[in-house]
């Protein structure tokens, strides 16, 4: 009987879903204060600050239980720094020695800190990645890659802002 139990156990626990709703944050942090992170990459690329800072702010307020706060002085947390490199280069040449793929990475230098603290809980750099068909359409291809890794960055600086891992 009790193999049974621990086997109906370990069953239902492999069906509970994992969610980060904010559980590892504290219980008094309610707020968050998201700027916009400076271009210092020198891209080209004119929206790439308000690509991150949508992206930040959309998983923070669909995926966490903090609300947005609209300054630093009334924040329990926030979320800075800038984006600080980006870089497009050939990732796959065709035989014909042309690069038939490119690919976008950048590099954004952050800090989260509950404004309680003293000290943040990470400052580090993030960085994302994607590729694009340059002989396909070149401009909308760097554009969406730009994209996909801003939402590559955005993700990993929200599981690490919402984890203790």
């Amino acid at each position: 009987m009790a193999v049974i139990f621990t086997a109906l156990i370990t069953a239902a626990a492999g069906c509970v879903r994992y969610s980060f709703t904010g559980t590892s944050i504290p219980a008094e942090v309610r707020t968050i204060y998201i700027p916009f992170f400076p271009d210092q990459s020198q891209s080209g690329l004119g929206d790439l600050s308000d690509r991150l800072n949508q992206a930040l702010v959309q998983r923070f307020i669909n995926q966490s239980r903090l609300s947005l706060e609209n300054d630093l002085e009334n924040a329990d947390a926030y979320i800075e720094g800038a984006i600080q490199n980006y870089v497009n280069r050939p990732f796959s040449v065709a035989g014909n020695e042309q690069a038939n793929l490119n690919e976008v990475q950048i590099t954004v230098r952050a800090l989260f800190q509950y404004a309680d603290d003293e000290e943040p809980l990470w400052n580090k750099n993030f960085s994302g990645n994607a590729t694009y068909d340059v002989l396909d359409n070149p401009v909308d291809g760097e554009i969406e890659a730009a994209r996909q890794a801003l939402e590559q960055i955005a993700n990993n600086m929200f599981n690490d802002a919402v984890s203790n891992w």
